[in-house]
Order: structure tokens, then sequence, then C-alpha cells
């Protein structure tokens, strides 16, 4: 027992000394905004495992399929028919095809959506007519097929779920049972859980709780200082130093592009909405005022150290139902053109990156200049969706920090204004529109919040409304 506590003290004490090097070097070039280049080098080293495992996957899974063939029937041919294939869909990158997202080929016209009802002139009333004259009760079967096709698999539910993988990125929550299915990917899953768990979660750990201290403390320390332009410089530096050191505490491995569209001062930036972390990751460029509910506990100390360097607007819970005060405290900070930049998820609500969903037409109305930002992750590294209704924030950082990285790509885009015969509404489903195309987004105008109530009672009546034209049509 003696002999085996002095080779643990005696390895610890060896692994030591590299370790704290390690952790003051990440430290200190996320500090200055530097990068060696390793974290790439990880990035392509674990795509070539991916792929490695995802041959094997589908070497095993084609074996596997040939011995039970053999087994049912050596008088049959062993080449797979038609209607075998439909049984048993072949595999794309270690996946099945004709996953979640793709069950379902809908006709785009008998998509429920919520928009407005057009006002019909006389010609598009009568070619409406023309087209049902000779309507038949049969003619309901293809609202009963888009019903049957939304309860299925709707618009909405899908976009709140983890997004699906091609490959298997050797993650227990991400898998469909890989880890056993070769003695090969069994000892890689070993080996990067071991990496995960026991070198990479405790690293991250301590790199996230230094962030957060170096934060608080320079916060308090500029809260002495009288607002100026000495204040607004250090809260600039000390903000993205404070970020770019957080970021690291997930390995956050971004692309920025169009850094001549960077948000200015005294604007708005609306960016789509896919995690709390996006802004942590759009603050590693750029120096944000945020607006938000006022929380406890701590998320409550983070907002309360942020609010001291820079105005931030925290309005309580029973100011979200007076939107006119929320929109006046809104137009008094974009008035400053030395307050920085306010960033808004007009969303509302997280979405799993594949889609844009409804946006809020409160920040559009504001009458400041709009700079759209498009945040696309990639998946293959780590889920960075925070599913809210399943995770707590405790849990969902810790999957983040037990990931193998988080890597994503930010655009800036060319700023944005509404024009004059233009609502708040219509300004800014373009400004989303402009969003879901630079980041290869899907452009939904589901309002996101229908993950927590009904479906509004204006959309079903328009519904029935286009149905019972039907039925009037001679």
């Amino acid at each position: 027992m003696a002999l085996m506590l002095t080779i643990v003290s005696i390895t610890g004490s060896i692994l030591l000394t590299p370790f704290l090097m390690l952790l003051v070097c990440i430290i200190f070039l996320a500090s200055i905004g530097k990068s060696l280049g390793v974290r790439r080098l990880y990035v392509k080293t674990l795509l070539m495992i991916f792929e490695y495992g995802r041959k094997d996957i589908e070497s095993s899974l084609k074996h596997r399929k040939k011995e039970s063939l053999e087994d049912i029937d050596e008088g049959y041919s062993e080449e797979i028919t038609s209607s075998e294939k439909l049984v048993n869909p072949p595999l794309t990158n270690g996946f099945v095809n004709g996953g979640r997202n793709n069950l379902i080929s809908r006709d785009e016209g008998l998509i429920f959506v919520p928009e407005p009802p057009t006002t019909k002139t006389e010609e598009a009333i009568k070619e409406h007519k023309e087209k049902y004259k000779d309507f038949d009760l049969s003619n309901v079967f293809e609202y009963v097929k888009a019903g049957v096709e939304a309860i299925i698999e709707d618009q909405v539910t899908s976009r709140f779920e983890a997004e699906e993988l091609k490959n298997w990125n050797l993650l227990i929550r991400t898998n469909r049972g890989y880890e056993f299915i070769s003695w090969k990917l069994t000892f890689l899953w070993l080996g990067g859980f071991f990496i995960r768990y026991f070198f990479l979660f405790p690293l991250r750990l301590i790199i996230c709780c230094f962030g957060i201290a170096i934060l608080i403390i320079s916060t308090f320390s500029m809260s002495i200082l009288r607002g100026g332009s000495l204040k607004r410089w250090l809260n600039e530096k000390f903000y993205k130093m404070c970020f770019r050191i957080l970021s690291q505490s997930v390995t956050a491995i971004i692309t920025v592009h169009n850094k001549q569209w960077r948000p200015a001062r005294g604007s708005v930036c609306v960016a789509n909405h896919t995690s709390p972390i996006d802004i942590m990751i759009l603050s590693t460029d750029n120096c944000y005022a945020l607006i938000g509910q006022r929380h406890g506990g701590f998320l409550g100390i983070f907002q309360r150290a942020l609010a001291r360097a820079s105005p931030h607007i925290w309005f309580e819970r029973s100011e979200t139902r007076d939107r006119s005060a929320v929109a006046n405290r809104l137009r008094e900070h974009v008035s400053n053109p030395k307050n920085p930049p306010i960033l808004i998820f007009p969303e509302g609500t997280c979405i799993n990156n594949t889609s844009v969903m409804q946006f809020k037409k409160g920040s559009f109305e504001v009458g400041s200049v709009i700079y759209p930002v498009a945040i696309k992750y990639d998946p293959r590294f780590g889920d960075a969706f925070w599913n809210s209704s399943r995770y707590s924030m405790v849990q969902y950082l810790y999957m983040m920090m037990t990931s193998w990285a988080i890597v994503c790509d930010v655009w800036y885009l060319p700023p944005m204004y509404q024009r004059e015969d233009e609502s708040a509404i219509n300004f800014a489903n373009r400004v989303k529109s402009v969003i879901a195309k630079q980041g290869g987004l899907v452009d939904l105008m589901w309002d996101g919040q229908l993950k927590r109530v009904k479906a509004k009672k204006e959309w079903k009546e328009r519904q029935q409304e286009e149905f019972s034209r039907r039925l009037q049509a001679d």
C-alpha cells in the first residue's frame, strides 16, 4: 500500500508541472487574443478519428448483416433487394438515412404557417373559385394528410431537440450504442472518455473559475472610476479579455468573418440564438451591452458584475409585460453614441441551430441601425444547443465542458435600416431571412415560444377561413 501511494505521489508531481504550465499558457494566450494553432490541429485530429470510426461502424454493420442473411437461408442470394432496402435503409456516414430531420417531404402549399391573411383582389378571388369550382369531399384528404404529417413531425418540436449527426463523435449522449460495436471503437471511446473527464474537464473548470474571478475583480475595480473615456476603454479591454478566457473553458474555436461590419457603438446587434454561450462567443471579438431579465443566484452575480462597468439593461419579471418601458430604455441606450452596441436575441428562446424562428418586433421599433450577426455551430465536436426544459444550467455547462470542443462560425453582416414604407414586423422578417441565408439555416415563421405555450387562436382561425373559402367555391 505504501509503495502504491509513493508511485501515485511521484506520478502526480511529475504531471503537475506540465499541467500548470499548460494552464498558464492557455490563459495568457487567451487574454491577449492569440493562438498557436494547437486547437485547430486538435480539431483536425478529431475529424480523422471520427472518419475512422465511421468506416469501422459501416464495416461492422455490413459484416453483421451478411452473417444474419446467411443464417436465415444460405440458399438465398446475398444481394439486397429493393424491398429489403426499404425495410433496412442504407447506412450513410454511420447513421441510417431518413432521420427525423428529413422524415417527411411535404407539399409546401399545405404547411400550416402563422402568416396573416392577405387582402385578395377580385381577380384573385375569381381565380380561387375557378381553381376549386369542382370541389369534392375527397379534397379534405389533403388537409387530413397535412395534419397527420404535423403530428408525426411538426416544424416546431424538432427545432428543440439535439441535431442529429452524420458521424458518431464518440460521445454516449449522441450515439446509438456504437461504443461496443467493435473492440477498436471500444478502445477509442474509453481513451476519449478518460481524456475528456480526467484531463479536459479539470483543466476547463479551473479556467472557468479563473475567468469568472478576473471578471468580478475587474468590474468591481472599474466601478470605482467615474464614467469617461478611460473607463470605457478599460471596460472594453477587460470585457473581451475575460470572455476570451471563459471561451477556453469549452475549448471554443471561433472563426469570425467580415470584420469590417462589426457592430458600432450606439447601435443594435441582433443574432440567432442557440445557447447562453452565444454571448460569450460574440464577446470575444467585440464589447456589447446586454439586455435581459434580472436573475438571482449565479446568473445574478454575473449580471451585477457586468453592470458595474458598463450600461446593461436588466429588467424585473413584472416589467416584461410593459413593453413600452423596456422599449424606452432601449431607445435611451442607443441614443448615446458612446454606449457599446446592445446585443439582442429576438427569437427569445434557444433553437437547435438548424433554423431561425420568429423575431420579436420590439428591437426593430427603436429606429436605430440594425447589425445582423449569424452564428453557426459545428455539432460534430459538441452540441451547443441548450434544451432548458430538459437540462439545468449546471448540467448544460457540465456537458459543454465534457465535450470535445465548441467550434463555430460568426458572420457579421452589412448594417440594415428600416424602410419608410416598412413595418417593424416586415423589417424583422427581412433581417431574419438575411441571417438564415448566411448561416445556412431554415427560415421559419413560427414563434419559438410554442415550445411552452399553445398555438394562438387566430392562427387556427386563419386555416379555418382558408378551408371555408374552398367550401364556398361554386
